[in-house]
């Protein structure tokens, strides 16, 4: 039964009508029907209780930084409404239900499927930036399957915030909205999902004074086992590629940002070609490991470094000189069939000459593995090799031998294998004996080993080739 009663409304809730008058063309039973809905359902969600200005502007700063649930999201905007003036209506609409008074203004090309669009909005700066970020989520999440909008830029002025979208892709639309709106995003997800781990491990962190070092499994067992990590699995992950294909300049500050956060070491300090590693590692082996490992890392990302430790700190610097050289021979080696103790002759010429090297033998340890890698590359294609065991291994090997004027011999025992070397060319040409190059010939053999069976093969050292002797022996041993 409808009831009709004569009222008097003052002109400042006339003001507060207006926003529903105009959603339901003047129908002023329907405005303030709609308006009693919305006040019983905000009375319900927060229990009819006002908050505090000062509490309210705190709640968002603590949200800062993190996405609105998408449940939330929906709730407040409609995932089919697809038109950018109702989407601009609506939100205008909002503004003024919530009392927020901000001001929005949307630019785009299109009312449905916009290439671009523009947002402006000017009020409180802690509002118009949540509202940016409510805006922003839903112009991305519902592109997405559509046309994705990526976000291009998201400026802040003293009270106005103005953020430009533009068509991509889904990857890279997703990954702006992270960049400029849900930076901490993931953390806090994270964290809610294992709660008791994380407060276990932070507590770790402060009660050893962020003492503790976090590592990747893969490369402890690589420390486990004697070996130096080869790759970085974090840095990868971090870039989202390959070490190989990272540019040297995000490289460096990958291995400052991973080396620093993880507490391997104290600080990274970059400067040009040169970077400084501060650690306080007492024991000399850790040092010489870590130095190995860093140079290990910078050779993956395709340049060589040389370094010189002292008591709390290793600096390597950039040698692109000896890493032309390299890729020089490197070159010569995949074009000829011969002549190749020849080629590593010219370069010890090159590198005895480097007076200024600290540790010459990093830079050799780089050319052996390399020359390694690319002999067996070469052997694989032309042999059709899709597997490689001891038995064409041992093969490979004998030509390579064969190829350096090397005296060899191998026995198989088991899984085991022996490789002898009776006579080394390389090593009896040289006037006198020369222990860069006898390292630079060992460190081909482990290039070549690593290429066949990565980490999978140990290498034992039972006597090494020096000056007065007439044998290097080892035993490769594949589990």
């Amino acid at each position: 039964m409808n009831v009709s009663r004569h009222i008097s409304i003052d002109d400042e809730h006339i003001e507060k009508l207006k926003p529903y008058l105009e959603k339901h063309n003047g129908n002023l039973g329907a405005a303030i029907k709609d308006m009693i809905n919305i006040a019983e359902k905000y009375a319900c969600h927060t229990n009819s209780s006002a908050i505090n200005f000062s509490l309210f502007n705190w709640m968002l700063t603590e949200v800062d930084g993190i996405l609105v649930p998408d449940a939330e999201l929906n709730e407040l905007i409609d995932p089919a409404l697809n038109s950018m003036s109702k989407l601009e209506e609506l939100l205008k609409r909002r503004f003024k239900e919530w009392e927020w008074d901000i001001e929005l203004a949307l630019k785009y090309d299109l009312d449905s499927l916009p290439s671009f669009v523009s947002v402006e909005l000017k009020g409180d700066p802690q509002k118009i930036k949540l509202a940016a970020c409510i805006l922003s989520q839903y112009l991305v999440r519902n592109s997405l399957d559509r046309a994705p909008l990526e976000i291009k830029y998201a400026v802040n002025f003293s009270d106005c915030r103005k953020v430009g979208l533009s068509m991509s892709n889904k990857k890279d639309a997703e990954k702006s909205l992270i960049t400029f709106f849900g930076r901490n995003d993931t953390v806090i997800k994270a964290i809610k999902s294992r709660p008791a781990f994380w407060k276990s491990v932070i507590n770790r962190h402060i009660s050893s004074n962020y003492n503790m070092v976090t590592v990747h499994r893969n490369y402890l067992e690589d420390l486990f086992a004697g070996n130096i990590p080869l790759e970085d699995i974090t840095i990868e992950n971090l870039a989202q590629k390959p070490i190989r294909e990272i540019p040297p300049d995000e490289m460096l500050h990958l291995i400052k940002e991973v080396y620093e956060t993880y507490r391997i070491v104290d600080r990274v300090d970059l400067e040009k070609d040169t970077m400084i590693v501060s650690h306080s590692y007492r024991n000399k082996e850790a040092i010489e490991k870590l130095k190995k490992i860093l140079v290990s890392l910078l050779e993956g990302n395709g340049h060589l470094y040389d370094a010189k430790s002292t008591a709390n700190m290793i600096v390597l610097t950039h040698r692109p000189d000896i890493g032309t050289k390299i890729n020089e021979i490197v070159d010569k080696l995949k074009a000829s069939n011969n002549r190749v103790d020849q080629e590593l002759m010219v370069f010890m010429a090159f590198v005895s000459g480097l007076k200024d090297i600290p540790d010459i033998p990093i830079s050799l340890t780089a050319l052996g593995r390399r020359i390694g890698k690319s002999l067996m590359q070469e052997y694989e294609k032309e042999n059709g090799i899709k597997t490689w065991d001891l038995g064409n291994f041992q093969k490979a090997l004998e030509i390579i031998d064969s190829r350096l004027h090397r005296e060899s011999e191998w026995k198989l025992e088991g899984k085991n294998l022996l490789y002898t070397v009776r006579k080394c060319n390389i090593v009896a040409e040289e006037k006198t004996f020369d222990t860069y190059v006898c390292h630079t010939a060992r460190e081909t053999f482990k290039g070549a080993l690593n290429y066949a069976f990565g980490n999978k093969a140990e290498l034992d050292i039972k006597h090494l080739l020096t000056h007065g002797d007439n044998i290097c022996e080892v035993v490769i041993r594949i589990p």
